[in-house]
């Protein structure tokens, strides 16, 4: 299970790496559609250099704001605490591509 990032403390300490985080809710369809999705990717490269996040965009609003969040689902990739790519939906082609240039 990939781990949510409960606050801004966590938010901060994990951008530090480079990492892929999903911005989703719970009452989101688009979001319980790609999350499945989300979990068999991040289980198929544990241990790689790329590290994946959740964060709950109604636990965390900190970093939902910090990240610019403004539709779920939301991926963005971070690296030393900078965003540097993201894209919305729930668009597993767009998802698997992400993971591949960065992972």
């Amino acid at each position: 299970m990939v781990k949510f990032l409960e606050n801004l403390q966590d938010f901060k300490a994990a951008t530090a790496g480079l990492v892929l985080i999903d911005f989703t809710a719970t009452w989101c369809p688009p979001c319980r559609f790609i999350g499945p999705k989300f979990e068999a990717l991040a289980k198929a490269h544990a241990g790689g250099k790329l590290s994946f996040f959740k964060v709950d965009v109604d636990k965390n609003a900190a970093a939902t704001k910090l990240a610019a969040i403004s539709a779920m689902p939301t991926f963005q990739v971070w690296k030393n605490g900078k965003k540097i790519e993201e894209f919305r939906g729930a668009d597993e082609q767009k998802l698997k591509a992400l993971v591949q240039k960065y992972a």
